[in-house]
């Protein structure tokens, strides 16, 4: 998926959904990276998306937060 696309899906979603999202990817970030430490997992690059993800939607949380309107 684009990033526009998953923006958009991400500032589409309530406060609620973004919550839920939040945690199940913080939970898949945390499998990950000891995946990574053990040795199983050969794709390290998904990590940087997951804690990329992350980034994106507490910054999408802080905007609905404070009122902003982005596109």
């Amino acid at each position: 998926m684009k990033i526009k696309e998953q923006m958009k899906k991400y500032r589409e979603m309530k406060d609620a959904e973004l919550a839920t999202e939040l945690k199940n990817i913080q939970k898949e970030l945390t499998l990950s990276s000891l995946k990574v430490k053990v040795g199983k997992l050969t794709d390290i690059s998904q990590v940087k998306k997951m804690k990329r993800n992350v980034a994106r939607i507490n910054s999408i949380i802080s905007e609905k937060a404070y009122g902003v309107e982005n596109e």
